[in-house]
């Protein structure tokens, strides 16, 4: 077994805090348009970082178990991540009436970090 749990946990951990301090940064970016552009990006990010984690939780909770039973919560995982996102996104743009272009630029950005923080082998 190359990886274990342990590893997978780490590897989660790791990549939301990537993904935090890229929340962090396109909050600063946007701080130009104002502070609810700000806000708006920040909360974009933190959706994603946010999913990521609830995703990481689920999938590397209970340890060690059949390819099946793990194969179901990475799944399982992935399906909440982005319910997530999607209910922060609608409240942000619903409820809080934030801007959209800040808040999908907040998404992409911490979505791509997330892609290349697990493309990086250590």
């Amino acid at each position: 077994m190359l990886n274990s749990v342990a590893a997978g946990r780490r590897l989660a951990l790791r990549a939301t805090a990537f993904q935090l301090g890229a929340a962090a940064l396109v909050a600063l970016a946007f701080l130009f348009q104002g502070v609810t552009s700000a806000a708006a990006a920040g909360l974009g990010g933190l959706a994603v970082a946010l999913g990521g984690l609830v995703a990481g939780w689920i999938a590397f909770g209970k340890g060690v178990s059949p390819a099946t039973g793990a194969l179901g919560r990475v799944v399982a995982g992935m399906l909440l991540k982005w319910c997530v996102v999607i209910l922060v996104v609608a409240l942000a743009l619903a409820w809080f009436k934030l801007p959209a272009l800040p808040l999908l630029a907040g998404l992409v950005t911490v979505t791509l970090v997330f892609v290349v923080t697990n493309s990086i082998q250590r």
